[in-house]
């Protein structure tokens, strides 16, 4: 399976720190952003690669050659001019008959590329697109993706005004398939996010966006750039591969994040609790994911549908990335056991292992996401979080005042410096 990598761009965003070569082949611990891409390759079984190449593209040639010292075949497209992130890729149909990775040749990264792959083969995808959460979704491109992963929607920064989407990012990294090089004019300058695909969407290819909370970060600033040469030094980049386990601190919604209400059901009724994004933005800056976990019986009740409720926790992703703040995954029970409400939901009045105190959100959650509940926690505002906790095996659960401001941020606190 091939690998190409963009390997362009000019980096004038980040001249300050090395002008004089290609953004790709700028430092990072000794050595080039180019280099760590292949080697990841390399370690998944991928060893053919296409460079394309532009600006100052000879010093990556002369450094890479023919990819034999890495044990790898690189071969080069070399852009005569700028075409953006996609117009050198319709040069390359005839190259690229099968499945293939694409990269962006200034980013860190590091993924199990297997199960980005199978992930992709599964739902026989025509373009398969990494998305994650981040703190700055606002001046991000969003992937707007329904439960099962397919794409819905783009929106392209800059959003329209008062847009409510999960925060869920395009990372630049893809899989294609060959129909893909389709939607490209030959010769066009043109980009994969903003123009290849959309089209794609337009002509009802099969998108899918694989979410992960691995390790990716582009070199755009300096600023950037200085966070992921310390975030190599620490060991920080390899140990977000899915591969390793991972803690998190799971998290209660109502009266935890945000602000009880009885039978929250319309999303106008939201309202985080004050120290609640600085609590998560700190768990964001740490090695352990946030995830809520949250009972939400108004589905039982049949005062809000699945897709209110997906709408409810849109808008609660949407306040707390305006924090910087963003949450790893949210699970919730929509059950209910009592029955006897006119206006019930008969299918959703079971007793099940999912609603808190059983552990069922955070054993699926530990499952999805390779967590060690045996380094996670709990924190809730009921002895029923602090049950779910115990039973999933966590290493504690923290019990917290409803609705008490900074109540989760001291929590949070305490448990990050101990």
């Amino acid at each position: 399976m091939k690998v190409v990598i963009i390997a362009g761009g000019q980096g004038t965003r980040i001249a300050s720190v090395n002008s004089e070569i290609p953004k790709a082949m700028i430092p990072v611990c000794g050595k080039p952003i180019l280099e760590y891409e292949v080697e990841l390759a390399k370690r998944y079984g991928h060893t053919s690669f296409i460079f394309i190449i532009g600006h100052l593209g000879q010093v990556i040639k002369d450094y890479f050659g023919d990819g034999t010292k890495w044990g790898v075949d690189i071969e080069y497209y070399h852009e005569q001019q700028p075409l953006g992130t996609a117009g050198a890729l319709g040069y390359l149909r005839d190259k690229l008959a099968d499945d293939f990775f694409v990269m962006y040749g200034d980013t860190i990264v590091d993924i199990d590329m297997d199960a980005m792959l199978q992930f992709h083969r599964e739902r026989k995808a025509d373009a398969t697109l990494f998305v994650h959460p981040n703190d700055h979704p606002h001046d991000s491109d969003v992937v707007d993706i329904a439960h099962d992963g397919r794409v819905r929607n783009f929106y392209i920064k800059p959003h329209p005004e008062g847009l409510v989407c999960r925060n869920m990012v395009n990372a630049s990294l893809f899989i294609f398939t060959p129909k893909v090089l389709e939607m490209i004019e030959i010769g066009i300058k043109s980009h994969i996010e903003k123009d290849v695909l959309p089209r794609c969407l337009e002509n009802g290819m099969r998108l899918y966006g694989y979410v992960s909370f691995e390790y990716i970060k582009d070199m755009g600033t300096p600023e950037r750039y200085n966070t992921v040469c310390d975030d190599v030094a620490r060991g920080t980049v390899a140990r977000r591969n899915r591969r390793n386990p991972r803690p998190a601190i799971f998290l209660d919604r109502d009266g935890t994040i945000t602000r009880e209400v009885n039978l929250l059901h319309d999303a106008g009724q939201l309202q985080l609790i004050e120290g609640a994004a600085d609590a998560i933005r700190k768990i964001n800056a740490s090695d352990y994911l946030a995830v809520v976990v949250t009972n939400q019986p108004v589905i039982a009740r049949n005062l809000c549908s699945i897709e209110d409720l997906e709408f409810i926790h849109a808008t609660m992703e949407t306040m707390l990335g305006r924090e910087h703040a963003y949450l790893n995954a949210i699970y919730y029970c929509p059950h209910h056991p009592d029955s006897g409400y006119p206006e019930e939901r008969r299918e959703y009045k079971i007793r099940c292992n999912c609603r808190k105190p059983e552990p069922g959100m955070l054993l699926k959650a530990a499952k999805d996401w390779n967590i060690d509940l045996a380094r996670s926690y709990m924190i809730g505002d009921s002895t029923w979080d602090e049950e779910a906790g115990r039973r999933a095996g966590c290493k504690a659960s923290i019990r917290i005042a409803t609705n008490e401001p900074d109540a989760l941020l001291k929590a949070v606190e305490k448990l990050l410096h101990q």
